[in-house]
C-alpha cells in the first residue's frame, strides 16, 4: 500500500471527485480527515470507513474550519502528512454577459471564496503540522486553467489563480513542503454543483453529458471517471517517488490540448444579446 502510515486531510471529500480521493487513500493505507458542509455526506463516509477516517463539518471560506479540521485530524491521528485542497464550484460556462450586473460582485466573491480563498485558507492552517512532518500538499485545478472553454469567466479565472498560488507556494515552502496540483478535464459520477449568487447552487454537473459531449473529441477516446483520476492524487502524495517533485501542476485532461478546442468566434453569440 503505498501510503501506508500516512495521514491526509481532503477538503470537499464527501461526493464526486473527493469521495474517490478518500476511498482510494483509505484503500492505500492512509488515514484520513475530512472537511466538508454536507452532514449526511460525512456519515457516509464515516459507516463506509470507520476509525479510519474522521468527518469534520465547516464551510471552507472560513479560517476557522480549517482550523478546526487540522486540530481535530492531528488529534485523532498525530500527524498531518499530505493536505489536499479539492472543494470547488463550477459555473457551468455561464459567460459574462449573462451574469446580472447587479449579481457579478456576489458572484466572483462567492466562486474566488470557495475556489481560491478555500486553498489559500486551508495552505495556512495545515502549514505547521505539514512543516513538522516534511509533508506535501496538493490541490485540485482543472483543465480550464489552461483552455478557455472549460468553465466562464469567473470559474477559468479562479482556476488560474489556483496555478498561481501551487507556484508560489511551493516556492515559498521548499524544501519542507512539497506543493503540487492536478487539472481534471471532465470528471464522470462527480457532483459539482454551481454558486448560490447564480441560482446554481442546485444544479448538479451530472446534468451534463460529458462521456456525449466531450469524450468523442479526446484523443483519450473517453472522459474519466472520479475513480480514474484519483490515482493521481495518490502518486503525489506518495514520498518515495516524488522526493523532488514540487510546483508541477499535472494536466489531466484526455489529450484536450493536443487536439484544439471546439470551435472559435463564441462572441457571435453576442448578437443575440445586443441586437
Amino acid at each position: 500500500m503505498k501510503l501506508k502510515g500516512e495521514v491526509a486531510l481532503i477538503t470537499g471529500g464527501s461526493a464526486g471527485l473527493g469521495r474517490a480521493i478518500v476511498d482510494r487513500y483509505i484503500a492505500e493505507g492512509a488515514r484520513v480527515a475530512v472537511l466538508d458542509k454536507s452532514v449526511s455526506g460525512l456519515d457516509e463516509l464515516r459507516n463506509r470507513h470507520g476509525d479510519a477516517l474522521i468527518g469534520i463539518e465547516g464551510d471552507v471560506r472560513f479560517l476557522d474550519s480549517h482550523q478546526e479540521a487540522v486540530a481535530r485530524c492531528t488529534e485523532a491521528f498525530g500527524k498531518l502528512d499530505c493536505l489536499v485542497g479539492n472543494a470547488g464550484v463550477w459555473d457551468f460556462s455561464t459567460q459574462l454577459v449573462e451574469i446580472p450586473a447587479d449579481r457579478l460582485d456576489e458572484a466572483f466573491d462567492e466562486m474566488f471564496a470557495v475556489n481560491v480563498k478555500g486553498y489559500v485558507l486551508a495552505a495556512k492552517a495545515a502549514l505547521p503540522s505539514l512543516y513538522k512532518s516534511r509533508g506535501s500538499a496538493i490541490f485540485t485545478a482543472s483543465s480550464a486553467a489552461f483552455y478557455a472553454g472549460g468553465g466562464g469567466v469567473l470559474y477559468t479565472a479562479s482556476k488560474n489563480a489556483v496555478i498561481g498560488l501551487i507556484k508560489q507556494l511551493a516556492y515559498e515552502w521548499g524544501p519542507h513542503v512539497r506543493v503540487n496540483g492536478i487539472a481534471p478535464g471532465g470528471v464522470l459520477g462527480t457532483d459539482l454543483r454551481g454558486p448560490e449568487t447564480l441560482n446554481l447552487q442546485d444544479t448538479s454537473i451530472k446534468a451534463v453529458p460529458l462521456a456525449d459531449a466531450l469524450g468523442p473529441a479526446l484523443p483519450a477516446g473517453c472522459v474519466a471517471s472520479a475513480d480514474e483520476y484519483a490515482g493521481a492524487y495518490v502518486f503525489f502524495a506518495t514520498r518515495e517517488d516524488t522526493v523532488s517533485l514540487t510546483g508541477s501542476v499535472l494536466n489531466y485532461d484526455g489529450g484536450m490540448g493536443v487536439r484544439g478546442l471546439f470551435g472559435a468566434n463564441l462572441g457571435a453569440q453576442l448578437d443575440k444579446h445586443f441586437t
